[in-house]
């Protein structure tokens, strides 16, 4: 649900200035509308090259298709302007609280050693996993690579979301995902849903076996905590709302209810 559209973008921007600045002076533009969408894939094509994404990237991105479901999500967004209490009942905070904790009981030593690693503690990941997936129960039908670059195309946060579209195309290149995985409908992939840009920035791989895979549980939640502490997570420090940690939530997600109930449920499975 990083539906946290205004997460910080610090991965891919200067690659992508390079490449807008090679391009093309008539380069296709944005639009509200599915109306040019081919024509600007055809020039975000010649950027993505000059950004480094090689032949299976810019397949992938040949083969999208305009994706109005995430033009409407991106439109209808609601439930972030409801108080906090409201918040976490639709949201399903004490389902979210009782499972972490079992969660928790069950995967001591695994917690444990993202702590040790990264100096986040168990429930702010478990609080994460929980409110975006629901422990991966759902990790979204839409087909990422679709859905990341329809929101480059649409004029309303274009420049925010191209260098995640970049990312999307260099992760086929990296073999992390194709053009057919699917997530959430601004194209956040995986567990803990990051959006692509900073699953390419970000991304770790946790169980050892070589490769950066978002959909299997302990490579998600190992890129979390890494995401976390490059955003400067203190270790043992506190993360409640003043304290030094809460700003790196605020990092995680731009919507203050969804930080502020993060905070509150980690707190409640960490006892």
């Amino acid at each position: 649900m990083q539906r946290r559209i205004s997460l910080a973008v610090v991965g891919l921007t200067a690659a992508l200035g390079a490449a807008l600045a090679a391009g093309s002076a008539s380069a296709a533009s944005c639009s509200n509308t599915s109306s040019g969408f081919e024509a600007w894939k055809a020039d975000f094509a010649r950027q993505a090259s000059a950004a480094g994404v090689g032949q299976r990237g810019l397949e992938a991105l040949s083969n999208t298709r305009y994706s109005q479901s995430t033009i409407s999500a991106d439109r209808n967004q609601k439930s972030f302007r409801y108080s906090l209490d409201k918040f976490m009942e639709i949201r399903g905070s004490a389902t979210i609280v009782r499972q972490g904790r079992d969660r928790k009981a069950r995967n001591a030593n695994f917690y444990a050693s993202l702590e040790r690693a990264y100096g986040v503690p168990a429930g702010v990941l478990i609080a994460i996993h929980g409110m975006e997936t629901g422990f991966g129960r759902f990790m979204g039908d839409s087909e990422v690579v679709s859905a990341i670059t329809t929101l480059a195309f649409d004029c309303r946060r274009s420049e925010f979301f191209k260098p995640h579209a970049l990312g999307a195309l260099k992760l086929v290149d990296r073999g992390s995902i194709t053009r057919q995985t699917r997530g959430a409908k601004h194209g956040e992939l995986g567990h803990t849903q990051f959006l692509p840009g900073n699953a390419l920035r970000y991304g770790v791989d946790g169980n050892g076996d070589g490769r950066v895979d978002f959909y299997n549980e302990t490579d998600a939640l190992a890129s979390t905590a890494n995401f976390l502490r490059q955003k400067g997570w203190r270790p043992g420090q506190g993360y409640q709302q003043g304290q030094p940690n809460f700003r790196v939530i605020e990092a995680w997600n731009a919507a203050t209810v969804y930080q502020q109930a993060i905070a509150i449920m980690a707190r409640q499975i960490d006892g």
